[in-house]
């Protein structure tokens, strides 16, 4: 979860002037919040969330006590791959997350036969690591998600139109999950060196290798 801080500052002469910052990460919000605090010239303030819900610090707290037991802090990295003569498509995604002062890796692909292209795969892919997100129970929080595909990065941050009506229907079941689980994604675009991982599941799919593994980060 990501908040923004809106309070009221007063001056030693009683000049009042309203600030509201930019979203940062709850734990950063919470230090900031203390130490404009401890300066005694914050009279009023309001944390709002990226859902435009506001929140009690006694709120804010018991939410962070929560997320301690939960996943948090996810990344996501996905890719997808699609074999014209074949018509089989790979799909592949790591995930990483902390859980309870632990940090964790998950890492899946499959292997499909009912996709058309490989802009489809690529948002497969995506579908089947969101779905993992639910199954690990992540939900009410901001993730980051990473992949090399701008269509998909760029059509699902809003940012280009979805013209194909199959994209469009894996861009729409992305979203209600996304909905569903409460999460507010980042969606950011990185080069295939940086996706290395996800995209070797993928082409481990395509050659017959199914991975399914989670691990403990060291």
């Amino acid at each position: 979860m990501k908040l923004k801080i809106e309070w009221t500052y007063k001056t030693p002469r009683n000049l009042t002037s309203v600030f509201v910052s930019e979203f940062m990460p709850v734990g950063e919000a919470m230090l900031l919040l203390e130490d404009m605090e401890r300066t005694g010239r914050m009279k009023n303030y309001t944390l709002i969330d990226e859902h435009d819900s506001t929140w009690l610090l006694k709120e804010v707290k018991k939410y962070l006590k929560e997320m301690e037991e939960e996943p948090h802090d996810v990344t996501l990295f996905f890719d997808g791959g699609f074999m014209r003569d074949s018509k089989k498509s790979g799909l592949g995604f790591a995930i990483y997350y902390s859980q309870n002062g632990k940090n964790y890796r998950v890492r899946k692909n499959a292997l499909v036969d009912y996709l058309n292209s490989n802009n489809e795969a690529e948002y497969a892919a995506l579908h089947l690591a969101v779905q993992e997100l639910e199954l690990l129970g992540v939900h009410h929080q901001s993730i980051v998600v990473k992949g090399d595909s701008q269509n998909v990065i760029h059509q699902m941050e809003g940012e280009w139109p979805v013209y194909e009506e199959d994209l469009n229907e894996w861009a729409s079941k992305i979203d209600r999950l996304i909905e569903k689980l409460g999460l507010a994604v980042h969606y950011i675009h990185v080069p295939r060196q940086q996706n290395s991982e996800a995209d070797q599941l993928a082409s481990q799919a395509l050659n017959g290798i199914v991975y399914d593994g989670k691990i403990e980060l060291t």
